[in-house]
C-alpha cells in the first residue's frame, strides 16, 4: 500500500526552518546552503543501489536495449535534461537515451501538473516509444507515489522490463513496482513540498552517476576524459584537442592535425595516435575492440605516454 501524501517527508512543513519571508536576501541563500548540504549524504545512503542500477543498464545497453526516464513535472525534466546532454558528451545515438514526461513535450516548458495523474498514460506512452523486454526504464518521481510514473513502471514490469525507481521517500511504495528501487530521504524542503529544491537536486546527482556511469562502463570514457564527445563549436574543438594530447601524450599541434585527419572523431585520434596507424587502421581496430580503448594496449599507453 502506497504511504499518503500528506505522510510523505517531501511533503512536510518543517517548523524549525525560519520565515524566509522574515530574512534578508543573504540569510535566504543561507538558509537554503544549509539545507542543500544534506543532499550529498542522502545520495550516499544509496550508493550500492545506484552501483546495481548502472550495472543493469549498462549491460542491456551494450545488448542492443535503451535507457528510457520517465517523469513529471520536475522529475520529467530532469530526465529530459540527462538525456539530451548524452549525445554532445558522449556521441550516442538519440535514441539510445529517452525521456517521457507525462503531457508530452508542451510539459518541458509549461507545467502539465495535472497530467501526472493519468495512471494508464504513463504506460501508453511507453508503448509509443516502442519500448521492448530489452530496454530498461527509470521512473523518476520525488514522492514515489506520482501516478504516471508508477503507471509506466507497473506496464514496464508486465511487459518483462527492467525497472529502476528513483524517489526522495523512502518506503513511499514504490518499491512494489521496480527491480532496482533507489530511495533517498531528503526530507522536508525550505519551501514546503517545492521538490525542485532538495529532492531535485538529489535526483539530478543520481541521474548524472547512472548515465555517466552506464556510458563508462560502455568505453565512452578513456583516462577519465570524454573521447566520444562532439566538438561541434569552439570551445569543444579546443577541448577535442586537449583530450587527444592528454590521452596519447602528443603536442597540441600534432593533437589538432590528428582531428582534422580523423573527423573530428576523438577516440579515432587517439588510436592513431597510440597504435601509430592510419585513421582506417585505427577504426578498424576500434571495431574490433567494440570502441573500448581502455581494451587496448598500445605501445605509447604500456609507456604511460
Amino acid at each position: 500500500m502506497h504511504q499518503p501524501i500528506k505522510e510523505l517527508l517531501t511533503e512536510a512543513w518543517d517548523p524549525a526552518i525560519p520565515d524566509l519571508a522574515t530574512l534578508s536576501p543573504i540569510e535566504v541563500a543561507r538558509v537554503m546552503n544549509e539545507a542543500d548540504k544534506t543532499v550529498a549524504l542522502a545520495v550516499e545512503s544509496v550508493l550500492e543501489e545506484i552501483g546495481e542500477a548502472i550495472a543493469t543498464i549498462t549491460q542491456a545497453l551494450s545488448h542492443g536495449g535503451r535507457l528510457l526516464y520517465v517523469g513529471a513535472g520536475t522529475s520529467g525534466r530532469l530526465g529530459i535534461l540527462d538525456a539530451a546532454e548524452c549525445p554532445p558528451t558522449f556521441n550516442t545515438d538519440p535514441a539510445l537515451v529517452q525521456a517521457v514526461i507525462a503531457g508530452g513535450s508542451e510539459a518541458v516548458f509549461s507545467a502539465k501538473e495535472g497530467a501526472e495523474d493519468d495512471f494508464d498514460q504513463g504506460g501508453q506512452d511507453l508503448k509509443d516509444a516502442g519500448t521492448t523486454s530489452q530496454d530498461v526504464v527509470v521512473g523518476i518521481t520525488a514522492s514515489g507515489t506520482t501516478p504516471y510514473v508508477l503507471g509506466a513502471l507497473k506496464w514496464a514490469r508486465e511487459n518483462r522490463i527492467a525497472t529502476v525507481a528513483l524517489a526522495c521517500n523512502q518506503a513511499s511504495g514504490i518499491e512494489l513496482w521496480s527491480d532496482i528501487t533507489i530511495a533517498l530521504d531528503t526530507g522536508p524542503e525550505v519551501l514546503m513540498g517545492s521538490t525542485r529544491l532538495k529532492a531535485g537536486s538529489a535526483q539530478k546527482m543520481v541521474l548524472n552517476m547512472l548515465s555517466t556511469g552506464v556510458m563508462v562502463g560502455l568505453g565512452k570514457t578513456f583516462r577519465n576524459l570524454m573521447v566520444d564527445m562532439r566538438p561541434t563549436n569552439e570551445k569543444l574543438k579546443d577541448r577535442a584537442i586537449r583530450i587527444v594530447s592528454l590521452a596519447s601524450g602528443v603536442s597540441l599541434e600534432k593533437a589538432g592535425a590528428l582531428l582534422e585527419e580523423a573527423q573530428g572523431e576523438s577516440k579515432v585520434a587517439i588510436a592513431m595516435a597510440l597504435w601509430e596507424v592510419s585513421g582506417s587502421e585505427a577504426r578498424v581496430r576500434l571495431s574490433e575492440l567494440g570502441g573500448i580503448l581502455s581494451k587496448a594496449t598500445p605501445s605509447r599507453q604500456q609507456k604511460g605516454g
